[in-house]
């Protein structure tokens, strides 16, 4: 089953569980917000590959997004409208279209929520790295965020949106099916304390 709904494309990637801060002042986005916060449905957040955040040119994005769900809003100084969004689930993009506001929005198709596996043995540095991390985390983390430490699927994704990889990196990260996957590709960068930007 398919459900069309708002894309909103980044140059960032969103995680399922994880946090994410926006700074809205387009109309076509405010106007976006208002219906999300009246109908109590999320927008997809995906990884923009071609155009630009702002503006209203044509836009290339990835196919494998999040739905991100608003959980706080605020009018800040200068204007803005700031969000605070958690992921959702991830979603697949079946096709995409343009309206006449300028608004991106996708046929898109829900991806199964991956299961909650045990951290297994080989990987539970990663556990002590992500507990050592939380609580450096900004208050965000803190307020929205429920740490799931022996879950596979939490402690990787969480590494995954806090490593310092290149946003194709981080969506190939997005885009694994299995937690211990996505674990055991983190390990021996977070065992070695070595470069996260690998490709």
């Amino acid at each position: 089953m398919t459900r069309r709904m708002p894309l909103f494309p980044l140059g960032t990637v969103l995680f399922p569980g994880g946090p994410l801060s926006l700074r809205i002042f387009e109309t076509r986005y405010v106007d976006m917000v208002k219906r999300c916060m009246r109908d109590g449905t999320g927008f997809i957040v995906t990884l923009l590959m071609e155009g630009a955040e702002a503006g209203t040119s044509s836009v290339s994005t990835a196919m494998i997004g999040t739905e991100a769900r608003i959980v706080d809003f605020d009018r800040l100084e200068d204007g803005m409208l700031g969000l605070t969004c958690v992921g959702a689930e991830r979603v697949r993009i079946i096709e995409t279209w343009r309206e006449s506001d300028g608004l991106n929005v996708a046929e898109v198709e829900d991806i199964a929520g991956e299961p909650s596996e045990v951290i297994p043995e080989d990987c539970e540095h990663l556990v002590t790295a992500m507990r050592h991390l939380f609580a450096q985390l900004p208050s965000v983390y803190a307020q929205w965020i429920t740490p799931e430490f022996e879950n596979a699927r939490w402690v990787g994704n969480r590494l995954a949106e806090l490593a310092p990889f290149d946003p194709p990196v981080r969506q190939g990260l997005l885009e694994m099916t299995e937690p211990l996957e996505r674990l055991r590709y983190l390990s021996p960068l977070v065992q070695l304390g070595g470069d996260a930007s690998a490709h």
